[in-house]
């Protein structure tokens, strides 16, 4: 079976899929890639943020959904590796399937199998 994250809440503006910045911290610790590129914000920051401030709180939307990492942070952290309006979740669908992430206006997300579309 694969993982795959996605967020079940209806989001902000951008969507609901992004991660806390103490989970995108422990990515970057682990050496995933797309975080490792990622500008950490929170260095600029003021020191009198809270650890819950939005703009701090929304790591990670480039990181691949069936990242291993993720996966593991995700199920590691659980609510604690929410970012600003997410909600995320770790769906099994069989590996074999070629998958896409499909969602409705305002973010709330599920996985979906691909099907071929012409225009």
């Amino acid at each position: 079976m694969r993982k795959i994250v996605i967020s079940t809440s209806h989001g902000d503006q951008n969507g609901g899929f992004c991660l806390s910045h103490r989970a995108w911290l422990r990515l970057r610790d682990m050496g995933q890639r797309e975080a490792l590129q990622e500008v950490d914000v929170a260095e600029y920051w003021p020191t009198s943020a809270s650890v819950t401030e939005p703009a701090l709180n929304q790591c990670g939307r480039l990181i691949p959904r069936d990242d291993q990492y993720l996966v593991r942070i995700v199920e590691e952290l659980g609510a604690e590796a929410n970012g600003h309006c997410a909600a995320l979740k770790v769906v099994e669908i069989p590996t074999e399937v070629e998958w896409t992430i499909e969602k409705k206006s305002g973010g709330v997300e599920w996985v979906s199998e691909a099907h071929r579309t012409w225009n």
